[in-house]
C-alpha cells in the first residue's frame, strides 16, 4: 500500500504525489509579478486518495416533482458546511462535465482567515467525485477558463492599505500550479492599494482578463472608493476600470459572448445610498430608491444603464445575470404595486443619469408576467440563454426551485414553469438556495440546510 502524508487542512496524499510535488517547488517555475518581482510556483495540491463521493437524496423528490429526475448531495462532511460558489460565477467547464465548489463556506463566500476553505473540484464524469484544488489560507474568487483548463484564484493577504493580493492558476487535474500576478504595492497608476477583496471574480470569454472588486480605502479616509481590478493574464497586469464609495457589491460578470467587442463588456451594480466605514466595514448597503445596474468596459469607457428600478415603486434586489451568450440580462426586481418580486430582462442603453426604468431607449421585457404574483429572487440560466431556473415563493423551508422556458429575447414571458424542489433550505443569510444551471441546462444546482449544516446539491434528469 502506497504511504500517504496528511496536508494542511487533513486531505491524504500518496507519497509518490508528495514526492513529485517537491521535485516541481525544486525546479521552481517562475512568474513575474506586478511589482515585478520574480516567484515561484507553489506545489500542487494532489488528488485525495479516497475522493468522497455524492449521496442520492430521493427524500427531497415530493408528488410535484418531474418524473425523472434525481437528487444528489455532493457534499457530505458532517461537521463542514460547504456550499456552491454563486449563481453567476463562472465555475463550470462548458462541456458540462466539471465544476468547482467549495467546503467550510456560506453561500456567499468564506472567510480569508479560515485554514479549512478548500476550492473542490466535482468531476461528474466520475460519478461527482470531489478533488481539492486549493491549500492556501485566503484563497477566494475562484473562476474556470472558458476553455475548461484551469481554475483561477486569488490568495487574499491583504489588509486595509497593504498586504499584498495573489493571481494563481492551476490545472483542473491540480497541477501546473502558477503564480501569475503579486500586487503588493498601489495599483498602477493610482494610491490605492486593495483590501476587502470580494468573494467572486469573472472571466472573459476568451479568457485573456480576470476581474474582481475590492475596498481600496487606507484606514483614514472616509467616503473611501471601492473598485474593479482587472487582471491582463497574458501581460501579467492589473489595472483600476472603475472605482467610487458606491462600488460596494459591484457583482462583477463578464459578457459570456464570444462577440470580440462584447467580451469587454462587465456588468456591475452600484449600490446609491451605501455607506462604508473609514476601514471598509458597510455600515448601510443601500439607501434612496435603491441600486441601479450598469454595463462598462473593462478598460473603464462605455459607462452605460440597465433600465431597472429607481422609480419609486420598482426597487432591484441585487441579483442579476447575463442571459447566456446574449446581450440581454436579467434582474430580480420588487415592487410596490403591485407588491411582487418579478424578473425582468433588459439591454444596455447609454447613460442618461441614474435614472434605471426611465433610462431613454431602454429596451426591457418582464418575464415573469404569465406567472401569478410571482415572487422570484435567486436565479440563472444556461449557457444557451434557452433555460431559466430560480427559487420562489417564501424564503423559508417552503421555497420552491421553479424551471422555466425562454422565448425570444425582449418579447415573450417564460414559460412552461415547472416545480422541480423544496430545498427546505431555512434561507437564512448564510443559507440562501442559490440556485444554477449546468451549461447544457441538464442539471441544477442549490445549497440547503436541510441536513443541519450547510451543504451542496445536485438535480440531474432536466
Amino acid at each position: 500500500m502506497a504511504q500517504t502524508k496528511t496536508c494542511h487542512g487533513g486531505c491524504r496524499v500518496t507519497r509518490r504525489g508528495f514526492l513529485a510535488a517537491a521535485r516541481r517547488m525544486a525546479l521552481g517555475t517562475a512568474a513575474v509579478g506586478a511589482a515585478g518581482r520574480f516567484l515561484v510556483a507553489a506545489p500542487a495540491v494532489v488528488a485525495v486518495s479516497k475522493p468522497a463521493r455524492p449521496k442520492p437524496r430521493p427524500d427531497l423528490l415530493d408528488r410535484d416533482s418531474p418524473k425523472g429526475i434525481e437528487v444528489f448531495q455532493l457534499t457530505t462532511e458532517p461537521d463542514v458546511p460547504s456550499s456552491h460558489l454563486y449563481m453567476e460565477a463562472q465555475i463550470f467547464t462548458l462541456d458540462s462535465k466539471r465544476f468547482v465548489l467549495h467546503r467550510s463556506a456560506t453561500a456567499h463566500g468564506s472567510s480569508k482567515n479560515d485554514p479549512k476553505h478548500r476550492y473542490l473540484l466535482c468531476d461528474l464524469e466520475d460519478g461527482g467525485s470531489l478533488h481539492p484544488l486549493t491549500d492556501e489560507l485566503g484563497a477566494t474568487g475562484a473562476s474556470v477558463s472558458p476553455d475548461g483548463a484551469y481554475c483561477y484564484y486569488f490568495v487574499n493577504e491583504t489588509e486595509v492599505g497593504g498586504g499584498r493580493l495573489t493571481l494563481k492558476r492551476v490545472r483542473l487535474d491540480g497541477t501546473d500550479r502558477r503564480t501569475l500576478v503579486v500586487l503588493d504595492a498601489p495599483i498602477p497608476g493610482t494610491k490605492f492599494r486593495p483590501s476587502g477583496i470580494y468573494p467572486l471574480s469573472t472571466i472573459s470569454s476568451d479568457g485573456k482578463r480576470i476581474a474582481i472588486s475590492a475596498f481600496l480605502g487606507d484606514g483614514k479616509t472616509e467616503g473611501a472608493p471601492f473598485g474593479l481590478l482587472v487582471f491582463d493574464i497574458e501581460k501579467a497586469s492589473v489595472s483600476l476600470a472603475i472605482s467610487g464609495p458606491t462600488w460596494c457589491n459591484m457583482h462583477p460578470q463578464y459578457s459570456r459572448s464570444t462577440d470580440p467587442e462584447e467580451s469587454h463588456d462587465v456588468l456591475i451594480q452600484e449600490n446609491h445610498g451605501s455607506v462604508a466605514t473609514a476601514k471598509g466595514s458597510i455600515a448601510r448597503l443601500v439607501g434612496g430608491e435603491g441600486a441601479d445596474i450598469h454595463v462598462v468596459r473593462d478598460d473603464g469607457t462605455n459607462f452605460r444603464n440597465m433600465p431597472w428600478g429607481r422609480d419609486g415603486n420598482e426597487a432591484c434586489q441585487g441579483h442579476q445575470c447575463w442571459r447566456g451568450r446574449s446581450a440581454w440580462a436579467i434582474t430580480s426586481t420588487g415592487t410596490r404595486k403591485p407588491p411582487e418580486a418579478q424578473l425582468i430582462e433588459g439591454r444596455a442603453a447609454p447613460h442618461a443619469g441614474h435614472v434605471g426604468i426611465k433610462t431613454p431607449d431602454g429596451l426591457r421585457n418582464d418575464l415573469s408576467r404569465s406567472f401569478p404574483n410571482p415572487h422570484f429572487y435567486h436565479f440563472a440560466t444556461d449557457l444557451a440563454g434557452k433555460r431559466l431556473i430560480s427559487d420562489g415563493g417564501t424564503l423559508n423551508r417552503e421555497a420552491h426551485l421553479y424551471l422555466a422556458e425562454l422565448g425570444e429575447p425582449g418579447k415573450d414571458p417564460m414559460h412552461h414553469v415547472r416545480h422541480l424542489v423544496y430545498p427546505r433550505s431555512t434561507c437564512a443569510k448564510n443559507a440562501h438556495i442559490h440556485p444554477f444551471l449546468s451549461p447544457d441546462g441538464t442539471m441544477a444546482f442549490f445549497n440547503s440546510d436541510e441536513s443541519g449544516i450547510l451543504q451542496a446539491y445536485m438535480i440531474r434528469g432536466l
